[in-house]
């Protein structure tokens, strides 16, 4: 069996994270330019934001509006808005990207992964044969094949549409 560790994520984990502060999706959400902040899509309930550390290109998350830690704390409205908005995501990517398959997740508590544990979020990342390569192991280079900017206009405008 083959294995490959993701050695360069540990720059990230060891990194040292600011105390007291809020989650920044809280500011991102607050701000008017949805295009500057990544924001495709507000809903009622929830958000679809383009991660802007993709692992690969089109990677999304989906979030609460509210900042909540645990998913027993959303409200009913907001467990079906995520879920409603997850399926609406993985639509517009289908029809934008054409991906073969997604890995869809969440990661509860830090230990977990959670980056940011005080507000929740799903992230959605399209995925195609072959899209891991080398570059990330050798070169500690992310080949991004779209400009996040230039994805933003066509993920916006699909989410408009539907």
């Amino acid at each position: 069996m083959t294995r490959l560790h993701p050695y360069w994520r540990m720059q990230y984990i060891k990194a040292p994270k600011p105390q007291g502060v809020h989650s920044p999706f809280r500011a991102l959400w607050s701000s008017s330019d949805d295009r500057q902040n990544l924001i495709v899509y507000r809903g009622t309930h929830a958000f679809v934001i383009l991660n802007n550390s993709p692992y690969n290109a089109g990677h999304l998350m989906v979030l609460p509006n509210r900042e909540v830690g645990q998913l027993a704390d959303l409200q009913p409205e907001e467990r079906v808005a995520l879920l409603d908005l997850l399926i609406k995501a993985q639509a517009v990517l289908t029809k934008v990207l054409n991906p073969a398959g997604f890995n869809i997740g969440l990661n509860l508590g830090k230990v977990a992964g959670a980056g940011i544990p005080s507000h929740l979020h799903f992230h959605i990342v399209p995925r195609w044969e072959g899209d891991q390569n080398f570059m990330p192991v050798i070169a500690e280079t992310q080949l991004l094949p779209q400009a996040l900017d230039e994805l933003w206009v066509l993920l916006h405008e699909e989410f408009i549409k539907g």
